[in-house]
C-alpha cells in the first residue's frame, strides 16, 4: 500500500470523521514548522505528510480509493501486480485527486495564521515547495498553489481565502444559547454558466458558553463567478462571534463580574444584595461580613457555562463599592467615635 496514512495520523482504519479531526488538530499543531524552529526541515516534512493523510482520509471518495487500491490508486494508475490497467482506469474514471495546500487545511481548523507564518507561496522551500515533495513521484503531480488567483494543477482555480463577518451576540445569548438566522445574497453559476444572484438563510446555533472570537464556518457559501471561461470556486463564509457590552455584568473567562454599591452603614452592618441572573432568576445574596476595600464575594457555579464541559459553570464575583456620606453632624461624629473606638476595633 505504500504510505500508511492511518499510521501517520495515529488512528485505526475504522476512525470516524471526528477521530480524524481530533488527531489532525493535535498533530498539525505539534509539527507545524513555526512551532519547531530548531528542526524546521523535519517538521515541514511531517507537517505535509500529516496534511496529506488528512486530505485523503477525510474525503470519502479519496479514502475509498486509498483503502481499495492504496497510494498508487490516488495517482490514477493500477497497483503493482494488478495486471489490468484498463479495467482499473475505467472503474475509477471519475476520480480526480486535487490536493490542497497543507496550510490551507491548517487554516480551516485554526482560522488565520496562529503563529504569524509567512505567505503560503514562500513555505516549504527546502524540498521545492510542493505539498507532497517528500513522496517522490507524487511531487510532479501534486504542487502547492500560490496566493491570489493563480491556477492549481489541471487548470482549476485556487479557492479564495475565507470571508469573515462579525456576529454580535448579547451576553444573555452567550449564556443561554440561541438560534440566529442570517440571510445572505451571493452570486452562483446557473446551468447556462451565467452568474446570477441567489439568496439563502443560514442558521447558526449559538452554544451556551461561546466566547468572543469563536468562528462558525459555512463551506463554499461565498460568491462564485466566471473568469476566462472558467468557474471560480466560492470562498468559505465565516462568522466570528463578538460580544456586546452588558449593563451589569462583565465577562472574565468563564466568570461573571458584577459591581454593586453599598452604603457605609450596609458595608459595616450587613445587607442583602439582590441579583437578577442572565437566565432570569433572582438571587438574594446576604452580606454578613464587614466590607473592606477590595472585598469580593464569590458565588460558585453562577458564572458562564463551560462549552467543553457540560454542566460546569464559572463563578459570579461580586465586587463592592462603598458609598460614604458627604457630611456628618457633630452628634453623628461623636456617636461614631464612641461606637468605633480604637479598642473596639482591635
Amino acid at each position: 500500500m505504500g504510505v500508511d496514512y492511518y499510521n501517520i495520523l495515529k488512528v485505526n482504519r475504522n476512525a470516524s470523521d471526528e477521530d480524524l479531526k481530533k488527531s489532525y488538530r493535535r498533530m498539525a499543531m505539534k509539527w507545524h514548522p513555526d512551532k519547531n524552529p530548531s528542526n524546521k526541515k523535519e517538521a515541514e516534512a511531517k507537517f505535509k505528510k500529516i496534511s496529506e493523510a488528512y486530505e485523503v482520509l477525510s474525503d470519502p471518495q479519496k479514502r475509498a480509493v486509498y483503502d481499495h487500491y492504496g497510494e498508487e490508486g490516488l495517482k490514477g494508475v493500477p497497483p503493482p501486480g494488478s495486471g489490468n490497467s484498463a479495467s482499473f482506469s475505467n472503474g475509477d474514471s471519475n476520480f480526480h485527486f486535487n490536493p490542497r495546500n497543507a496550510e490551507d487545511i491548517f487554516a480551516e481548523f485554526f482560522g488565520s495564521n496562529p503563529f504569524g507564518f509567512a505567505s503560503r507561496s514562500t513555505r516549504f522551500q527546502s524540498d521545492g515547495g510542493g505539498m507532497f515533495g517528500s513522496t517522490g513521484g507524487l511531487d510532479s503531480m501534486f504542487r502547492s498553489y500560490t496566493d491570489g488567483t493563480s491556477a492549481a494543477p489541471g487548470g482549476a482555480s485556487k479557492k479564495p481565502p475565507p470571508i469573515e463577518s462579525k456576529l454580535a451576540c448579547s451576553l444573555e445569548e452567550l449564556y443561554n444559547g440561541s438560534t440566529r438566522k442570517m440571510k445572505i445574497s451571493r452570486k452562483v453559476i446557473d446551468a447556462n454558466g451565467r452568474a446570477v444572484e441567489a439568496s439563502e438563510i443560514l442558521t447558526i446555533e449559538v452554544k451556551p458558553g461561546w466566547k468572543k472570537g469563536t468562528k462558525v464556518t459555512f463551506p463554499d457559501k461565498g460568491s462564485s463567478d466566471m473568469a476566462n471561461g472558467q468557474q471560480q470556486p466560492p470562498a468559505d463564509l465565516v462568522f466570528v462571534i463578538d460580544e456586546k457590552p452588558h449593563e451589569l455584568f462583565r465577562r472574565e473567562g468563564n466568570d461573571l463580574v458584577l459591581h454593586h454599591r453599598l452604603s457605609l452603614a450596609e458595608a459595616l452592618a450587613g445587607a442583602t444584595v439582590r441579583v437578577r441572573t442572565l437566565d432570569g432568576r433572582e438571587l438574594a445574596v446576604p452580606v454578613g461580613d464587614v466590607v473592606c476595600p477590595g472585598f469580593e464575594l464569590v458565588l460558585a457555579k453562577e458564572g458562564m457555562p463551560v462549552v467543553k464541559q457540560p454542566g460546569r459553570r464559572g463563578n459570579l464575583r461580586i465586587k463592592f463599592d462603598v458609598r460614604f456620606p458627604s457630611k456628618l453632624s457633630p452628634d453623628q461624629r461623636a456617636a461614631l467615635k464612641q461606637i468605633l473606638s480604637p479598642t473596639d476595633l482591635l
